[in-house]
């Protein structure tokens, strides 16, 4: 076999993380128009984590996630997903399918379908909206999206449109929607951003719910909600860590204070 089709085999499967790592990055740059996004950043996800991704605005939060999706590629560095799976050298859906799933702030619904539907399309991936809805469920993919509803907190919303959902049921359903794909890796940007405080605490139980099955990386500007659920947190600033370690560990570093939590 040529080393490009046993990359392409390699590719198509899922992550080996039989060393407890999900994900690697390591010494990874990238600049846009002489501005440096990134910058020697090194990042390590261990399966099933759950690590919050703190740093003020510019600090390379958007662009590691843009990096890690396949949707930008470094200038240099490498970022490894499981020991074999380079994500440098896959497309952006060749990472979905690998088991990568990226939950935007504004939750993408599809508005017009019922709750149950939203997560039949999400299943059964791109194979077109009306063939998808017309494709009947087997019992296995029938209990896991009963499973995936009850995790969300949306079991009795399931024949709702999607577009009556509440902000927050929306973005709990946008969740759903990855976790019926069977990620191993969240990546989950600014999920409390206009929830109530009823609905923040609910996504904090479902985010550390979510943590063991999955690893999952939430990126958060609010502090409190970071501490309802932090584990480890890692803060970036200018494009690289500049502390990691449990939430009182950060915020009682001299230099997260003077470029983050002291703003």
């Amino acid at each position: 076999m040529s080393e490009g089709a046993h990359l392409r085999k390699q590719e198509a499967g899922r992550p080996d993380a039989s060393h407890q790592t999900i994900l690697y990055l390591e010494d990874l740059n990238v600049s846009f128009d002489g501005f440096k996004a990134i910058n020697n950043l090194s990042l390590h996800i261990d399966a099933g984590e759950l690590r919050c991704i703190i740093g003020p605005n510019g600090a390379g939060k958007t662009t590691m996630m843009d990096i890690i999706t396949g949707k930008t590629r470094p200038d240099s560095g490498k970022a490894f997903f499981g020991q074999t799976l380079d994500l440098l050298r896959m497309s952006e859906p060749e990472i979905a399918n690998a088991g990568i799933g990226r939950k935007f702030q504004k939750p993408t619904v599809f508005e017009s379908h019922t709750v149950a539907e939203n997560l039949e399309l999400a299943m059964h991936g791109d194979k077109g909206v009306w063939h998808s809805l017309w494709a009947k469920l087997n019992g296995e993919q029938q209990a896991q999206i009963d499973a995936t509803l009850l995790t969300i907190g949306l079991t009795e919303h399931y024949r709702r449109p999607a577009g009556a959902l509440s902000h927050g049921q929306k973005q709990w359903l946008e969740i759903g929607m990855l976790l019926v794909q069977k990620p191993y890796l969240l990546l989950v940007d600014e999920p409390v951003a206009g929830m109530t405080h009823q609905e923040m605490g609910r996504t904090a139980e479902l985010l550390t719910s979510l943590a063991g099955q999955h690893a999952v990386v939430v990126v958060e500007h609010d502090m409190d909600f970071v501490r309802s659920i932090a584990r480890k947190v890692t803060v970036l600033h200018q494009g690289s860590v500049l502390a990691e370690g449990s939430m009182d560990e950060v915020q009682d570093d001299p230099r997260v204070i003077e470029v983050y939590l002291g703003e």
